[in-house]
């Protein structure tokens, strides 16, 4: 595939992602606000150089597919260059779905590249997100993708400023969390992988079953599962476990322990930040917030039975973030109630699967932003070695 085109594809969308497949139902793939922050820096630097408009440009995103996307609105000016992606959140349609995401690009002779946001990106108000507080709300992985787009296209000496926008963004975050996070005066740009996948529930739920069936028939008895990107990355970088062992579970806990068991598998260890994972403590099985929240609740009731200070318990009640709430506990010493937290999620899943004949033996790690470990039900090492050498 070519990396860029100057022919126009305006009236041709480009769609390369495929789908997923289910009960005769194709759902379509999208893209993050990520992969096109990503590709509208990209192209703009490029056409700087070339001093030529780029009708079309292909990124390889950070879960290695491949997007051939479509620019709008392409301008040069000397030095100075402007371009957009349209989001495309395919059969997962969000409140960014269909808005153009901007970029402008000024190469210098400085060799460093800057990134900031402009207007409809927002900023970052409070602890808690990952990102310094008055940060433009450009998530890890989307800055760390962008500059090294723009740094690819630009060589190694040349210098660029970036600066990410998006007309539309102050509006459309009305309709997402962001002002509940602290991210004020627009949207965020995020993605882990690049690819938006469709939610369709029982679609998404089956895709992940297939992949666990498919590990059980290699030979694999034991699995960890993780919410997400980001519980795969701690697996095998902190955790120093081959990823093989690893299936994602979105929100779908209790579905893919009931499918754990079904498959006998003997050893199922979870991992994952503790803003999600906290939920199993209270039993909650189906951690999206649209099914039910209760992360703080949580956290203050497992306080109120340590013992913690009525203040501490006052303070963590006003946090809007897991990460705020963390160090708050943190900072009064009062973190053991993290591996409180991570017993009573082993717990709640062996009530939650008493009935099951060969029920596995199941294990908890949290840890944070910062991937540190904060909790877990027995030492890490012991969980690491018994999963390691069941592996054997």
């Amino acid at each position: 595939m070519n990396e860029v085109s100057d022919k126009s594809n305006d009236d041709k969308p480009v769609d390369n992602l495929g789908t997923i497949w289910h009960r005769g139902k194709q759902y379509r793939k999208g893209y993050t606000t990520g992969s096109c922050a990503t590709a509208a820096a990209r192209v703009a630097a490029l056409m700087i150089l070339r001093q030529q408009i780029i009708h079309q440009i292909s990124i390889v995103t950070p879960s290695g597919v491949t997007l051939a996307l479509n620019v709008e609105q392409p301008l040069i000016e000397g030095q100075q260059a402007v371009a957009a992606i349209r989001k495309d959140g395919g059969d997962d349609v969000d409140a960014t779905h269909g808005m153009l995401i901007f970029a402008r690009v000024s190469l210098n002779d400085s060799g460093v590249i800057t990134l900031d946001g402009g207007e409809g990106i927002g900023r970052v108000t409070r602890v808690g997100v990952g990102l310094p507080i008055g940060w433009a709300a450009i998530n890890k992985t989307p800055r760390h993708t962008i500059e090294e787009g723009v740094r690819e296209a630009i060589g190694p000496n040349r210098g660029a400023d970036i600066v990410i926008f998006a007309p539309e963004g102050e509006e459309r975050a009305k309709q997402t969390y962001n002002d509940r996070l602290g991210i004020k005066g627009g949207i965020s740009i995020i993605g882990t992988t690049g690819i938006v996948m469709p939610m369709s529930e029982e679609s998404w739920k089956r895709s992940l079953a297939l992949e666990l069936e498919t590990k059980r028939a290699s030979g694999l008895d034991r699995i960890i599962f993780v919410p997400g990107n980001h519980g795969e990355r701690f697996v095998s970088q902190q955790l120093g476990i081959d990823a093989n062992y690893v299936v994602t579970m979105s929100n779908f806990v209790g579905y893919m322990l009931q499918e754990a068991v079904r498959l006998e598998f003997r050893h199922v260890m979870l991992v994952g930040h503790v803003g999600k994972l906290v939920k199993i403590a209270a039993g909650i099985f189906h951690t999206h917030s649209h099914i039910a929240d209760g992360r703080m609740e949580t956290l203050i009731a497992n306080l109120a039975l340590m013992g913690a200070p009525f203040e501490l318990i006052q303070a963590v009640d006003q946090c809007d973030t897991t990460e705020a709430a963390i160090e708050l506990i943190a900072e009064q010493g009062w973190q053991a109630v993290h591996q409180q937290i991570a017993r009573k999620i082993c717990g709640r899943i062996d009530q939650m699967l008493r009935f099951a004949k060969g029920k596995p033996q199941c294990d908890a790690i949290l840890f944070s932003f910062d991937n540190q470990v904060l909790g877990c039900n027995r030492p890490v090492e012991e969980i690491v070695k018994d999963f390691m050498e069941g592996c054997r």
